[in-house]
């Protein structure tokens, strides 16, 4: 019997059965595809939420602990596992942020990096930027990662370690629990034992969750992507405007995204989605218009009410906890939000309080 049963291998998953394992613990990662496939591949990899002073103070508290954690997290991955997460340091570029003010009070109080530029710093930055623009809000601070490099130098680092089993193609469907204690997870041919499980399922937390009796509100919300093949040096920094955003790579190629739509567990691509998304990048970037689409897909995130994740033990079931409900901010927080959960599972003093995070506070026991 494993110490802890961990259910989804996307980035939060992998990393806190790293966490697990490195504290000692025997952990079982179970997965119903292939690690970081999901969610945790599709999005852009930006390391901040996207206006980030439009969030709640508890997602500040996550994301500010995440962002100074994420450059050791990328070369200890390289490291250990060869594959290079490609973390870069190079900044956000915003464009017409109407609330600017509110912005920089949000900087000043929390101690990040924002400040009000001019034309001639933007276009200093980034000369392909469609002209016309007189200022901009600058992070200097702010970073990206390559996600589905990241998720694949996770899913090496965790099979290097031999505390950690993995499961993948294994899918769940059900909690096994008897008068309140939870003993593991039902699978299609068999049960999965464990003294604690934890529930770091994205999208599919909620209907496990809901199968408790426990409504999360967690919720799939599409998201759309494309990817255009450009050469290198056209963008280097990641352009934000008006909830839409270029994210280059060091190979050259640029990432325009995203939708936001309510539309099931349906991951199909539109046409629509496509015209928008191409429409949008052209107009932050004319250079594009001469770039092919090389890609184009559709990612789950697991949305909720206020953005604001649960982490911590599920009401009413003994050794049964949860980490979901990130929604667009699943990678952003993930190093965050495995600490927090870790600490809370082996005993430890939190690094951050974990308080507004309990299911019990926002989740009537059954």
């Amino acid at each position: 019997m494993s110490d802890f049963l961990v259910l989804g291998g996307g980035v939060i998953g992998m990393m806190l059965a790293r966490e697990l394992s490195d504290a000692g613990a025997d952990v079982t990662l179970v997965e119903r595809n292939q690690c970081a496939q999901e969610s945790s591949w599709a999005g852009g990899g930006i390391v901040s939420p996207l206006y980030p002073w439009r969030y709640p103070p508890e997602v500040t508290a996550l994301a500010n602990y995440a962002q100074d954690f994420y450059p050791s997290l990328a070369e200890e991955l390289l490291e250990e596992t060869g594959i290079d997460p490609e973390f870069s340091p190079h900044g956000l570029l915003m464009l017409r942020v109407a609330d600017q003010e509110a912005a920089l009070a949000w900087a000043e109080r929390e101690g990040r990096n924002v400040e009000k530029v001019d034309s001639a710093f933007l276009y200093e930055k980034e000369p392909d930027v469609a002209p016309g623009f007189d200022q901009a809000l600058w992070m200097p601070k702010v970073a990206s990662v390559r996600n589905p490099r990241l998720g694949q130098a996770l899913r090496a680092s965790v099979q290097q370690r031999k505390n950690i089993r993995l499961l993948e193609d294994t899918e769940v469907t059900g909690i096994f629990h008897e008068e309140g204690e939870v003993l593991g997870v039902k699978g299609k041919q068999m049960v999965f034992a464990a003294r604690r499980t934890i529930i770091c399922a994205g999208a599919w937390s909620g209907p496990l969750m809901q199968d408790l009796g426990l409504d999360t509100s967690i919720k799939p919300v599409r998201g759309q992507m494309i990817v255009f093949k450009a050469e290198p040096g056209l963008l280097n920094r990641v352009v934000l405007m008006d909830g839409r955003y270029l994210i280059p790579r060091k190979d050259g190629r640029i990432l325009a995204g995203s939708t936001l739509e309510y539309v099931g567990f349906d991951k199909h691509t539109t046409e629509d989605a496509l015209y928008s998304l191409k429409q949008t990048a052209c107009q932050l970037l004319p250079a594009l218009k001469n770039c092919e689409v090389e890609h184009h897909w559709a990612g789950l995130r697991p949305g909720s009410k206020d953005g604001i994740p649960y982490m911590g033990e599920v009401p009413g079931y003994r050794n049964l906890f949860v980490s979901a409900g990130h929604f667009r901010n699943g990678l952003v927080l993930a190093p965050a939000a495995t600490r927090l959960l870790a600490d809370q599972l082996l005993g430890r003093s939190p690094v951050i309080d974990p308080e507004p995070y309990q299911p019990k506070k926002r989740l009537a026991a059954p």
